[in-house]
């Protein structure tokens, strides 16, 4: 294979931080290159530079030998460098043809000429497999997985010969991540080299060719994927082995501590859902997207509405009809959508761990500042935080470090029941292990934890029991004995037997 792409000594500096510190990275046309690194790792930053976000401070990007300087994202894509980000952006009020063609409409006679811009744009849908799709769509009635597609088709219609994919199934299902994977394949056998950034360790091997690990700013190898295993791809990552990434103990399980009985959902998504959990449990709740799973975990907790059903704590049957009155009861929950809604990105981390806790530590209208000082000195400590101080900005934060920030806000309320939908979601395998051991320690404490997951090892890795869900229904119930991944998918396909 030709090379394509060459960075050479890379580095970069923001004020304080050290972001790349001589970084190199090859890529070859037709070839998936796998970028990998913990939070903060410089991956990020990286391709930015790559995509004329920002400019190195020193070193040199070379495009088929030839030195290239792009001041600007239009820069790199006028020479073929296409980023599709992790956060999509597309124009959701626009048709899917406008959005392929943004900036670039086909024009006759001084009008965009919509004809030829539609034809066009179903040529390219239905090279992609995606006959399904009308052109005339609105993005906004689009599925995830379909805008993520239309983002690939648009970066296409740029001729993209370098295109970076930022964790581009971190939202998807298992079905919608083949698809994915077929048209990633189909783009690398016609020439295109594919910059890959993912922290799902199980679908590196399915569609990289190379992996190139960075660590705290720096390179520290490539290698074939061929010639590598998942241990040693984390020993790279971290610099440590991390042999536990679920440190699941034996920890008594007690007595119930919630029964939900026939619960049913307002809005249709799910119906007839029943279940226990028990002090020192961790209770997972698995299915494909779309399946009901945190619409059933965000109505116990009052953010939904419920048309049906029974809701107890220690045996008492509590109406929760919003979300104060599920935090009165001994609940929390951390929702899957930390920047949307677990956290205040340009607030403190004190301001961002002590919200649920303002009553308890203001008194007849004064905020106690020395108590909340201590408890948020306290929750970064026992959560190994890592952060400059308690007033830095949780958005400056790693991935990991804010989800970190969403837990101690919750635990600072000292729950029974915890709630945690997609708590590893978006964070490196490093972060990962860290929350599976702050879950471990709620569960040795007594709390009872339920944990919505779409990563199946994490489920089988640390739960107790697991809720299989199926197109808004409970379809399998598995103990930890009996758990496999092929079991777990049986149910959440509907072809298990039901429960």
């Amino acid at each position: 294979m030709a090379q394509l792409l060459e960075m050479k000594n890379i580095s970069k500096e923001f004020p304080g931080v050290k972001a790349l510190s001589d970084v190199s990275f090859l890529l070859d046309a037709g070839e998936v290159h796998v970028l990998i690194g913990e939070n903060g790792a410089g991956k990020s930053t990286l391709m930015k530079i790559l995509s004329g976000n920002y400019h190195q401070d020193s070193g040199e990007i070379l495009i088929d030998g030839e030195p290239v300087a792009f001041k600007s994202p239009i820069d790199a894509i006028r020479k073929g460098v296409v980023m599709i980000y992790q956060e999509l952006t597309p124009e959701k009020h626009l048709t899917v043809a406008e959005n392929i063609f943004l900036g670039k409409q086909p024009v006759k006679a001084g009008m965009v000429d919509y004809k030829s811009m539609h034809s066009q744009a179903r040529g390219m849908l239905d090279r992609f497999g995606l006959q399904h799709i009308s052109t005339k769509a609105l993005m906004n009635t689009l599925s995830v997985a379909e805008t993520q597609m239309i983002e690939i088709v648009k970066a296409a219609s740029f001729d993209a010969r370098i295109l970076i994919m930022d964790e581009p199934t971190s939202a998807l299902s298992d079905h919608e991540i083949d698809k994915l994977f077929e048209i990633v394949k189909m783009l690398r056998d016609q020439g295109v080299g594919i910059i890959y950034i993912s922290h799902k360790m199980d679908e590196i091997w399915r569609v990289g060719d190379r992996i190139t690990v960075l660590r705290d700013g720096r390179y520290i190898d490539t290698r074939p994927l061929s010639e590598v295993d998942i241990d040693e791809v984390i020993r790279m990552m971290v610099g440590r082995d991390l042999s536990a990434q679920f440190p699941k103990e034996e920890v008594e399980i007690g007595g119930e501590i919630m029964r939900v009985e026939g619960l049913d959902s307002a809005e249709g998504k799910f119906h007839d859902i029943s279940f226990t959990l028990r002090k020192g449990e961790i209770l997972g709740i698995a299915g494909l997207m779309g399946a009901g799973r945190s619409e059933v975990v965000e109505t116990i907790f009052g953010i939904r509405r419920k048309a049906g059903g029974r809701i107890f704590v220690n045996g008492k049957e509590v109406a929760i009809k919003k979300p104060r009155q599920a935090m009165n009861a001994g609940m929390a929950l951390v929702s899957e959508d930390r920047k949307g809604i677990g956290l205040n990105l340009k607030a403190s981390v004190k301001s961002n761990i002590t919200l649920c806790y303002l009553r308890e530590l203001s008194k007849g209208g004064f905020m106690n500042r020395k108590a909340e000082v201590q408890k948020t000195d306290e929750e970064i400590r026992a959560l190994s935080i890592k952060t400059p101080d308690r007033d830095q900005i949780v958005s400056f934060l790693s991935g990991g470090n804010q989800q970190k920030v969403v837990v101690g806000k919750w635990l600072m309320t000292d729950p029974e029941i915890i709630i945690l939908d997609e708590p590893t979601r978006g964070i490196d395998v490093g972060a990962k292990a860290e929350i599976h051991q702050i879950i471990t320690n709620m569960v040795k404490e007594g709390k009872g934890v339920i944990m919505v997951s779409s990563e199946l090892p994490e489920v089988i890795g640390m739960c107790d029991r697991v809720l299989v869900m199926h197109e808004g229904e409970l379809t399998g119930e598995i103990d930890r004995a009996s758990m496999t991944q092929e079991l777990i998918m049986k149910y959440a396909t509907g072809e298990g037997d039901q429960t």
